[in-house]
């Protein structure tokens, strides 16, 4: 299909329509070789409450974006390269059926579709792109991710604490490393993690002490490196992009920090063709 509609007309005018619901708010999308190959609504779990978002999938990118008025009008746009994504199937809830994941090294979320079927079909063709564009660049798949963000209605207490209840007075935040719900108290780090923003971010009080050691122990093993006779010339480092959405004590034995809030059991998910 890719080859069959690339430098089409057809292809370009469907891009083109897409651009112009997102308006001067959205990005550029067409560039030679890229193809829009579907298009459909999904429920975003976000952190206040699941909403409709608009999904494009093009061979190399995939879109979503705030519904203003369906067809004509879209905000908030966001672009996820493909070869950066990973799927995984969620369970149903009671809330929410037909769920699965959407997980990158920026940024990770849930998402639900109307019908078994078309969580389905949109895993599958998402697969697929993700298949054809890593074997034409020759990357491997990402193993790295970011830790969803905990809706904030999963929980009326500090999943750290476990004793600050939240109110309207008593804010929710989260923790950027692990994504669960915390207080102030138990938040009050801030940690530089170049994958997810150039600057400090948010980090609950135990994923601090485990990024602290993390990097002391990355430290000590630079130090164990020997010295280079000469180096010709200075060799720096790729810089890395910023992308966001929106700590602890030691009283961490009902929130261990590997409990697995989204596990699969079930194939949950899927864009809509």
């Amino acid at each position: 299909m890719v080859d069959h509609l690339v430098n089409t007309e057809i292809n370009s005018q469907r891009i083109a329509a897409v651009e112009n619901c997102f308006g001067a708010s959205g990005q550029p999308l067409a560039v030679p070789g890229r193809v829009l190959l579907g298009e459909g609504i999904l429920t975003k779990e976000c952190r206040k409450k699941p909403k409709p978002r608009i999904f494009f999938l093009f061979n190399d990118i995939l879109v979503y974006g705030s519904i203003v008025i369906n067809k004509r009008k879209y905000n908030s746009q966001h672009i996820i390269p493909l070869e950066d994504v990973t799927l995984e199937t969620l369970p149903d809830t009671l809330q929410m059926k037909n769920r699965w994941m959407i997980k990158t090294s920026k940024k990770s979320f849930v998402v639900s579709a109307a019908s078994l079927t078309e969580r389905k079909e949109g895993i599958s063709h998402l697969e697929e792109c993700i298949r054809h564009l890593l074997t034409k660049t020759g990357r491997q798949p990402s193993t790295e991710h970011a830790a969803p963000w905990i809706p904030d209605k999963a929980t009326d207490i500090c999943m750290r604490c476990t004793q600050t209840k939240f109110s309207t007075l008593t804010r929710r935040h989260h923790c950027r490393k692990c994504g669960f719900v915390v207080c102030g108290d138990c938040s009050r780090q801030r940690f530089l993690m170049p994958r997810l923003s150039p600057k400090p971010l948010r980090v609950c009080n135990l994923c601090y002490k485990q990024l602290l050691a993390e990097k002391k122990k990355e430290a000590e093993a630079d130090r164990r490196q020997p010295e280079p006779f000469h180096t010709a010339m200075p060799s720096y480092e790729p810089s890395s992009g910023d992308d966001s959405d929106k700590s602890d004590d030691d009283k961490v034995d009902q929130w261990p920090a590997d409990t697995e809030f989204y596990t699969s059991e079930v194939s949950w998910s899927s864009f809509h063709s």
